[in-house]
């Protein structure tokens, strides 16, 4: 059987999902390793007599994906179909799908990432190249590319999973009987302590009497 290549396709997100777009470019040489990163944002912003940190949560980062892409132009590697030997060549063929600028779209393009059962949607972050082996004349015989790409949600994605009660969207609250502005900040942001600054925000000076119709402004957290 042969081997699957870890291939970089350039993908329509006007779409939903996303499709490719036709271009794409096969690797000649798959990855000896593969890292993938998932990380979880918290908001660690202290208030008016805290004494510890809940580190409440904010946000999950988009995740991680970093590899190394070896080119070889010494003929021991085998190409495959449709690509050269020449490394320079190479190096610019993947650049054209994966990071030269695109004048339709006013920016590189947004990629998939498939190998094997790996189906990744992303953006590059960063293309490093470093040329390992050479020619008498100079030209590169070998190039490794550091790659690291950070994954990407769809408007529609972002929407279906954003939560509407977080505390790091705005509320507009209308005042009830028995509300009370450290209340209404327990509600919203799982911390009473919150309420001199939203006290501050809708310009408050005896907030700790909320008058029943009053409409109020709960900004997201920093």
């Amino acid at each position: 059987m042969a081997k699957q290549a870890l291939t970089l396709t350039a993908l329509n997100v006007t779409e939903d999902p996303p499709q490719p777009a036709g271009e794409s470019y096969g690797l000649m040489i798959n990855p000896a390793e593969f890292s993938h990163s998932r990380s979880i944002c918290y908001n660690t912003r202290k208030t008016l007599g805290q004494t510890s940190n809940p580190a409440r949560f904010s946000a999950m980062n988009p995740d991680q994906i970093a590899f190394s892409v070896v080119f070889d132009g010494t003929g021991v590697i085998p190409s495959r179909p449709g690509q050269v030997n020449d490394v320079a060549a190479q190096i610019d063929a993947m650049c054209r799908v994966i990071y030269d600028y695109s004048s339709a779209d006013h920016e590189p393009n947004h990629l998939r990432v498939a190998w094997g059962k790996l189906s990744f949607d992303c953006r590059l972050t960063s293309f490093d190249t470093t040329y390992t082996l050479f020619k008498s004349s100079g030209a590169p015989l070998r190039a490794r590319v550091e790659l690291a790409l950070t994954g990407f949600a769809t408007p529609q994605d972002a929407a279906l999973e954003a939560n509407p009660s977080s505390p790091d969207l705005s509320h507009s609250v209308l005042v009830v009987d028995g509300d009370t502005l450290p209340l209404l900040c327990l509600r919203i942001y799982g911390d009473a302590r919150y309420y001199p600054e939203v006290a501050a925000f809708n310009g408050l000076s005896g907030f700790r009497r909320l008058q029943p119709g009053q409409r109020l402004h709960f900004p997201p957290l920093a």
